[in-house]
């Protein structure tokens, strides 16, 4: 596929577990089916949400088996195969492949132009439907532009690019000016410029959880309902405030609105974590309260009968 149609919002999913610390397919089975009726055009499966690095080669397989199964080829699958080391990546990416995910995303640490660029070509030699490369520095710009857009021109399946460094919004514009706009851009930890990203003519936002009103906000900006999309953007903010203070509030948020809905059958976490305290559960829940009266006022508010 041409990862261009994807144009929308990518859920990257968190990963559910049981009391006994399994983990819980029919959670996961249940947010998947919930995230398509609300209209997401793909998911990100696992990522770093995902709590990656606790979960096991097995379970990595498992998970990304049933969201396959769940999803039947109606939206596309992302296998994440980012790795500690080049030869997991492969191992993971050739086993992706095999159970049916459209792509592969894989996060390869920037050392220098030749040390990337060969990274990228071994990550292509799998003949994945398409690369998606992760740019994730939180600290700093990431991989040099000039040198994704010889990527691009290069390797025939790199046609994907999600965008997580400082600042993003300049990025963003800088890749899809020397890319011609050919190269399909996803927003993902940054979804605080959600409506700068799609100023700027970014395809795909990746964030976690709160499927209805993300898809509510790319689909008022989409339709030419930019001041309806800001301001449902605004009513987030509070909540995007609290969740991304760090990646490991945002899992433990995340999951608990999950549970809280209905959708996972607990909240459980994995250690190493930060830990949620009494103050966190407390703003947590009544963000969580906020969360689910704004679904419920979405059809009434902001014309979606």
């Amino acid at each position: 596929m041409d990862p261009l149609s994807m144009r929308g919002i990518i859920t990257v999913l968190n990963a559910p577990f049981t009391i006994q610390n399994e983990l819980d397919e029919v959670s996961l089975r249940r947010n998947v089916r919930l995230a398509m009726e609300a209209g997401v055009v793909g998911f990100l499966v696992p990522g770093l949400a995902a709590e990656l690095y606790k979960l096991t080669p097995e379970e990595r397989l498992r998970m990304t088996r049933t969201v396959v199964e769940e999803a039947g080829g109606r939206v596309p699958v992302i296998g994440g195969v980012t790795a500690a080391s080049s030869v997991e990546r492969l191992h993971f990416a050739e086993q992706f492949i095999k159970l049916g995910c459209t792509g592969i995303l894989a996060n390869i640490p920037y050392q220098d132009e030749n040390q990337y660029e060969r990274d990228v070509w071994e990550m292509a030699s799998v003949k994945p439907g398409f690369l998606m490369l992760q740019d994730w520095d939180p600290s700093g710009f990431g991989v040099p532009v000039p040198l994704i857009a010889k990527l691009f021109r290069e390797i025939e399946v790199f046609r994907s690019y999600k965008i997580e460094v400082l600042p993003a919004g300049v990025k963003y514009s800088q890749v899809l000016e020397a890319t011609g706009g050919g190269l399909h851009v996803a927003g993902g930890w940054a979804v605080t410029q959600f409506i700068e990203g799609l100023d700027r003519g970014i395809h795909a936002f990746m964030p976690t959880g709160m499927h209805e009103l993300y898809t509510a906000i790319y689909r008022l900006y989409s339709e030419g309902n930019r001041a309806q999309a800001v301001q449902l953007f605004y009513r987030l903010l509070p909540v995007l405030a609290f969740a991304n203070q760090h990646l490991d509030v945002s899992i433990h948020f995340f999951k608990r609105l999950l549970y809280m809905q209905g959708i996972y059958s607990t909240p459980l976490v994995r250690e190493p974590i930060l830990p949620f305290d009494p103050y966190h559960e407390r703003v947590a829940d009544e963000l969580i309260t906020y969360v689910k009266q704004l679904t419920n006022e979405l059809d009434s508010f902001y014309n979606f009968n």
